[in-house]
């Protein structure tokens, strides 16, 4: 059985190929004739182009299309960054992620390495990627603890949970009292 399904933006045509067994071939005549379904024979079994299943998808993506143009006719566009917001963002996030880790046995004497390298991935993200709530990522705290790990420093996975923990809520809300926005 092959079922392929072309077009889904206001006509759906979709194409089922079969192999009817020799007791059903006399049933093609009456699908071609068929008022709710029609069809064509061919070789290698029956193609049937709309169904009453097919009709009905096709008035819902009618009834919904308005819908999905709309809202692709007005995308949202997030805000580019903001380097005074990012440079304030971070230093935040320094003293923090260096108080926290500072209580940490597991660093020693690397936990300014760590701070650093986090402080540094944190940054760059701020001032080239965060444009307001809805774009914090996950990106830079993966590549915190990757980074970490990579420079055979210790932590890198606890650095990276307490830095996301950190951002996921104070960064969005920052973000909002800096930019007089909505606070959500």
């Amino acid at each position: 059985m092959k079922i392929m399904v072309a077009s889904l933006a206001l006509s759906l045509t979709v194409t089922v190929n079969v192999n009817p067994p020799s007791s059903l071939l006399h049933l093609l005549p009456l699908l071609s004739s068929s008022s709710s379904s029609s069809s064509s024979a061919t070789a290698s079994g029956v193609r049937f182009k709309h169904s009453l299943v097919v009709e009905k998808a096709e008035r819902r993506l009618a009834s919904t299309s308005k819908h999905i143009c709309r809202a692709a006719a007005t995308e949202y566009k997030f805000p580019d960054p903001i380097p005074e917001f990012a440079d304030a963002e971070t230093e935040k996030f320094r003293n923090h992620l260096l108080t926290k880790l500072s209580k940490r046995d597991i660093y020693g004497d690397s936990v300014d390495q760590v701070v650093r390298i986090c402080t540094e991935i944190f940054s760059t993200f701020l001032h080239t990627e965060y444009g307001g709530p809805g774009t914090l990522l996950v990106l830079p705290f993966i590549d915190m603890a990757d980074t970490v790990n990579e420079r055979g420093l210790p932590g890198g996975p606890q650095a990276a949970r307490a830095a996301v923990k950190w951002a996921q809520k104070h960064v969005d809300k920052d973000w909002n009292e800096w930019t007089g926005g909505d606070d959500e």
